[in-house]
């Protein structure tokens, strides 16, 4: 058996490990329901200045990305997205929010929404920072 090691990871390497990892996961979990879901807000020229991108996982739904440019930052976009997001969840049947952060990015307004925080990560992605992990009950 030969081991390679490599810093370029081909998307066809990538998705052979995904498909036996699926395979495995599949005795186990049921994910034939699970997909993705983005929220965007665009301008009158068509031009992004806001998103959401999440992914169902079983009762969950994790948020992966939300941007807000900075000239719409503060006007409550951010919160408009994320509750647009969460109203697809609940009608996807999710129970449950997951998002993660880094202390310089939006600890408090995701708690201002609601979610609670779980974990810390010190240290992380460098020494000094955070990785912040919160969830938040999805009522129906």
């Amino acid at each position: 058996m030969e081991l390679t090691v490599t810093q370029n990871v081909t998307a066809e390497d990538q998705e052979e490990l995904l498909a036996g990892l699926r395979a495995y996961n599949s005795q186990f979990i049921d994910a034939s329901g699970w997909g993705e879901v983005g929220v965007y807000a665009r301008d009158e020229n068509g031009r992004m200045t806001g998103g959401l991108i999440a992914e169902q996982k079983g009762d969950w739904f994790c948020i992966k990305y939300l941007w807000v440019s900075d000239a719409t930052r503060g006007s409550g976009l951010g919160s408009r997205l994320m509750a647009a997001a969460e109203q697809q969840a609940q009608k996807m049947g999710c129970l449950h929010a997951l998002v993660d952060t880094v202390s310089f990015q939006a600890l408090p307004f995701y708690q201002k929404q609601g979610y609670q925080l779980q974990m810390t990560l010190e240290d992380f992605p460098y020494k000094g920072m955070q990785r912040h992990y919160l969830a938040k009950g999805l009522l129906r």
